[in-house]
């Protein structure tokens, strides 16, 4: 493990000093480590060093050149992936070689947030979700997508080094979201080839939800939360619920919900509990809490939804069914 401390990393020009290049011509846009450049030369040692990042970033990567360690995750670049990184983000290159280089095919776009202030691109990027993923949840290219990808990217590229216009800034973010946005598009088409090749993630988050809803209430456990939920299952928050949209149509977020509401009925079905005790035990900190969901989701107060269910002579317990007519077991 590396001695080094942590390399702060704020600005395009620090960036460039690392890599050995010029000054940039745009102070808060560059691309780098591209295959038509001319090679890195690493000012620093950044093999098994946190690099904490003030920037976004989006790399392209090919073969096997480049390995990073993001957490506890280990992330090996291969044929045709995009990683991203957003302000905040610590990431820790390692491999074998003495210092990365790019050799491959693959470019990187660093651009730092004040490109986006007073500007469209600030109102959209709500929409790209893919900067809040892990890197293991890297976006997979196809040849077509890496071409279209990789021109877009050079034109932005000579779009930051031509001297300033009038029409520069516009046209520059412009080019950027139309980056952004094909991400976007590919991101969907990667989510909708998994949920037809037989998705689970659905079924896995029933059971984890059934496990956690059915035991008792236990000190520190809670409610479960997109977070919890995505920890227990191996992905980030964000792109547990994306992918829960494309197999379902449903957020992860409402999924929880629909959960707990059924876990809810069962338990009120099931004995004289107050409807405080069973917003304890579900997990709920505040029984008013649990009642205002109960009423959102059902329409009916706790107390007004277990005597219309008695008196219509519902069975004890309930079961869960997901868009397309399947329980979950």
């Amino acid at each position: 493990m590396s001695t080094l401390g942590a390399l702060r990393l704020a600005s395009i020009a620090q960036i460039h000093g690392l890599i050995g290049r010029p000054p940039p011509a745009h102070p808060l846009l560059s691309v780098i480590a591209a295959s038509w450049q001319e090679p890195l030369r690493i000012a620093v040692p950044i093999l098994g060093r946190a690099i904490e990042s003030g920037l976004y970033v989006l790399s392209l990567k090919r073969g096997d050149e480049c390995h990073a360690e993001f957490g506890r995750q280990v992330h090996d670049g291969q044929a045709g992936i995009i990683v991203f990184a957003s302000p905040g983000q610590t990431i820790t290159p390692i491999g074998g070689q003495s210092e990365p280089t790019h050799e491959g095919e693959g470019w990187t776009v660093v651009f730092h947030p004040d490109l986006l202030r007073d500007g469209p691109l600030a109102a959209a990027m709500h929409q790209y979700r893919f900067f809040g993923y892990a890197t293991r949840e890297a976006l997979h290219l196809t040849d077509a997508e890496r071409t279209a990808f990789t021109g877009l990217v050079r034109q932005i590229e000579l779009e930051s080094s031509v001297p300033p216009d009038p029409f520069a800034p516009v046209v520059l973010t412009a080019q950027l979201q139309l980056l952004l946005t094909y991400c976007q598009r590919a991101y969907a088409r990667q989510f909708e080839v998994r949920a037809k090749a037989g998705g689970v993630v659905a079924e896995r988050l029933d059971r984890h939800l059934d496990e956690h809803l059915a035991s008792a209430a236990q000190p520190g456990r809670g409610l479960p939360t997109v977070g919890s939920c995505a920890r227990a299952l191996g992905y980030s928050p964000d792109y547990l619920s994306d992918l829960l949209r494309a197999e379902t149509g449903t957020s992860a977020r409402a999924h929880i919900h629909r959960a707990v509401i059924e876990a809810a009925k069962a338990r009120l079905l099931a004995s004289d509990a107050s409807a405080s005790e069973v917003a304890y035990a579900l997990g709920f900190e505040h029984p008013q809490h649990f009642a205002r969901l109960f009423r959102e989701k059902t329409g009916k107060s706790p107390g007004e939804w277990r005597r219309a269910a008695g008196t219509s002579g519902a069975v004890k317990g309930t079961s869960r069914t997901r868009k397309g007519g399947r329980s979950p077991r």
